[in-house]
């Protein structure tokens, strides 16, 4: 097929490189370059994002934050300008299902289709081609895209209309925010207590208490490797996405809140870049203790 990727970062590079290894025709476009990598595997470098909508007949977005979709779409040499009738855009991104359904609509009104397909996984489920993925769109749509989304991910869930996916994708962050301040918490505990942080992580994997970020992450607090998967910035824009909808609904979300505000913390101290596991430093900061300090 005549595939589109705009967007080639940390998880959208390897995303492209599936969907390349699999012998689709790939136009690609980013904002720091297509990787060169790819374009040794065969990946064609187009000027911008019109280009690549003119060249493929599904084009991917994957970029870091709603108006960087709105621009991809719809600025000046947008993807919009060079649809025609009959393709189908997939965002990848996370960004506002507020927005999305709005995206959604102007796409349609092309004449083409849209599907909003965030995932989870990070930079590990990226090039594992492991992701969860969560779309919004038509059956049919999706029915068309999901071979694709195989060669990128292992879960993937049509949960509703336009929307919807991006809806998921809001919920998914709330929870791993919260497990990741819950494990920064424990192993702080367990090293101010005196424990060996690493030896009452290996206990507790094999307890209720296990979880995939206590697995991962648990082990970047440990080991001090805060290098990003996921960065800090990336999750104060989904936790505040939550907040934004929260309050429309006229819901209290009080650790998502929580969670947002030791973020904040760690980008105040210059962590916006750090992975999303240095969340944790806010914690030590406030304890005068880091869990590795032993």
């Amino acid at each position: 097929m005549k595939l589109g990727f705009i967007g080639l970062g940390i998880m959208g590079a390897p995303m492209a490189g599936h969907l390349l290894a699999a012998g689709h025709e790939l136009f690609a476009q980013s904002h720091g370059g297509v990787p060169a990598e790819l374009q040794e595997k065969g990946a064609k470098v187009c000027a911008n994002a019109r280009e690549v909508a003119q060249q493929a007949d599904i084009v991917f977005v994957m970029v870091p934050d709603t108006p960087h979709v709105a621009d991809v779409l719809f600025g000046a040499n947008g993807a919009a300008e060079g649809l025609s009738a009959g393709k189908t855009v997939v965002d990848m991104s996370s960004i506002s299902p507020i927005a999305t359904k709005d995206f959604a609509k102007r796409i349609n009104a092309l004449g083409c289709d849209y599907l909003d397909a965030p995932v989870s996984g990070g930079e590990v489920g990226a090039k594992a081609a492991s992701l969860t993925i969560m779309v919004g769109g038509s059956e049919a749509t999706f029915a068309k895209v999901k071979p694709l989304f195989e060669l990128m991910g292992k879960n993937i869930t049509l949960v509703g209309g336009n929307g919807d996916g991006q809806t998921c994708k809001v919920a998914n962050q709330i929870i791993v925010a919260l497990n990741i301040e819950a494990v920064g918490e424990a192993l702080l505990f367990a090293s101010k207590a005196g424990a060996d942080p690493a030896k009452v992580r290996q206990a507790l994997m094999g307890g209720f208490a296990s979880s995939r970020i206590l697995e991962v992450h648990g082990e970047r607090m440990i080991n001090r490797t805060f290098n990003p998967g996921f960065r800090i910035e990336l999750h104060q824009k989904d936790l505040n996405l939550a907040l934004e909808g929260a309050r429309a609904l006229g819901l209290s979300l009080p650790h998502t809140a929580s969670a947002l505000q030791l973020m904040n913390a760690c980008a105040a101290h210059g962590g916006a870049g750090w992975d999303h596991s240095g969340l944790v430093q806010a914690l030590e900061i406030a304890a005068n203790h880091k869990i590795a300090g032993n």
